[in-house]
């Protein structure tokens, strides 16, 4: 077979539709500059504000920089191609967008997690919390969280990108991800699909199951509170949480642990569009409109103040 090597890849975007160009660009947009606009929020009152100096939002402070950093790496080049005549990414603009989405993906996977872990620890044993939950294991658990994801993503870029792409150079997406790539190689992707399946074991699946095992125990140690309020304040901060992983690991599931053979590219698009566009702005809505201590901060430090 003739192999022929692409330099440029040509990327379809969410549609082809003139009329529907516009309307996207300009959601799109708005959407960007929420998330950003909200998430650089949550990090400024998180570290402005004394009453939050606690894991849970060290961990919240961690989250909204990743989901800053989501958005970064693939909206604009979305909105470029809303706009632009050829729609073309480089090869190592291809392979550096795909590196730093998996990289946020599996990073996010097993932050979520952790903060499911600091829930857990702070409902079920609230004595030993601070003693457990110290400064130096937020580090650690902050930093297993991204080394997490930056070994999941070297894994899988590398694998990718050293198969030949021989023929057809466009990708039926919005962005470089596995599986669109995937289905462009002549090659043999069964190693990918393996990887994809295994590695998700362990970067989705399990950090999943750990976070279903710790809300099983909170909930049955909020059922067992005799304290109304208690109860009240539990179940705020951790359905904040809950909502979060719920739409998280539904999308990011469906969309990467399970065989390539099933994929649609334009059905899977939407659910694309779910985890990397709209999870990163919904965030810090979620943890503000659920979290008293947050809007108490926001109106003493933001609104008060004017």
């Amino acid at each position: 077979m003739n192999r022929t090597f692409n330099r440029d890849f040509i990327i379809l975007g969410l549609t082809d539709h003139p009329d529907l160009k516009i309307i996207l660009f300009c959601t799109i947009l708005i959407i960007y500059l929420l998330a950003l606009g909200g998430n650089v929020v949550i990090i400024l009152i998180s570290h402005l504000d004394t009453n939050l100096h606690f894991p849970m939002y060290f961990f919240l402070g961690n989250l909204s920089f990743l989901d800053i950093c989501y958005t970064s790496t693939t909206m604009p080049k979305m909105l470029q191609l809303l706009i632009a005549e050829r729609r073309l990414i480089s090869f190592s603009g291809c392979v550096a967008q795909m590196y730093m989405f998996i990289t946020l993906v599996g990073t996010e996977c097993v932050l979520l997690a952790v903060m499911s872990y600091d829930r857990f620890l702070a409902v079920c044993y609230p004595l030993r919390y601070y003693s457990i939950m110290n400064n130096k294991i937020c580090l650690i658990l902050s930093g297993t969280s991204w080394l997490s994801g930056l070994v999941n993503s070297v894994v899988h870029t590398f694998f990718t990108f050293r198969l030949h792409f021989c023929g057809s150079n466009t990708i039926n997406y919005f962005y470089c991800d596995i599986p669109p790539i995937l289905s462009i190689s002549c090659d043999d992707t069964s190693i990918n699909e393996t990887l994809l399946l295994s590695i998700g074991v362990f970067i989705g699946w399990t950090p999943f199951l750990c976070i279903i095992i710790s809300y099983f125990y909170i909930i049955v140690t909020i059922i067992k509170m005799k304290s109304t309020d208690g109860r009240q304040k539990a179940f705020s901060t951790c359905s904040s949480h809950l909502t979060v992983v719920v739409l998280y690991f539904g999308s990011v599931l469906f969309s990467y642990v399970r065989p390539i053979s099933t994929y649609s590219m334009a059905k899977d698009r939407l659910i694309s569009v779910l985890y990397s566009v709209v999870c990163p702005m919904l965030n810090p809505v979620i943890y503000t409109l659920k979290n008293q201590d947050v809007k108490k901060a926001l109106y003493k430090h933001f609104i008060h103040r004017q």
